[in-house]
């Protein structure tokens, strides 16, 4: 029997315990977040309402009734003047790694923030070793700027962040429309 197909939608209030867990498991086991301790449900919900409020892209890939993967573009910077730069972060669960659904989040966000008249997308990616996420960057077209080194501790070692960027729509080609 044909498992259902996946997909790729905005996120909802019901979604945050499944997003919960998938970001919790992230945190106690990897290095793509930096955080030590797994937030609970209710700062889950605190983060996705701050952003969703504020215009900013917030997706979840599902099977069925089952949430696998989530993803969301946030401020990169609170400073006024990088308004139209997001910073993306991509979680998959456990059981759904290695089925393209990172790549499938990862492409929908592109999009989405690119609607929503953003010009530059940034990764903050954990861990230089992170081979799977600057791999699957690298195939929508995102660009290595540069590698901040040791400067996160976290599972006994020190932690690189590599930071690549990716422009979306006319990027600084054009002005956006609030200044044209």
């Amino acid at each position: 029997m044909d498992q259902p197909a996946i997909v790729i939608r905005p996120a909802a209030l019901g979604d945050l315990a499944a997003i919960t867990e998938i970001y919790a498991e992230a945190v106690r086991t990897g290095t793509a977040s930096f955080e030590i301790e797994p937030p609970a449900r209710e700062e889950m919900e605190r983060r996705m309402a701050a952003l969703v409020d504020n215009g900013f892209p917030y997706l979840v890939a599902e099977r069925g009734e089952t949430v696998l993967g989530y993803a969301y573009a946030g401020p990169y910077r609170p400073r006024p003047a990088y308004r139209f730069t997001v910073e993306n972060s991509v979680y998959v669960s456990r059981e759904a790694r290695r089925l393209g659904l990172g790549s499938a989040l990862l492409a929908a966000l592109i999009d989405d923030a690119t609607a929503r008249g953003f010009r530059q997308m940034v990764a903050v990616i954990g861990d230089s070793g992170n081979e799977a996420s600057v791999g699957i960057h690298a195939s929508h077209g995102f660009r290595h700027v540069g590698t901040f080194e040791n400067v996160g501790r976290k599972h006994g070692r020190w932690l690189d962040t590599v930071l690549m960027q990716l422009t979306l729509g006319d990027g600084a080609e054009a002005p956006p429309l609030d200044e044209a």
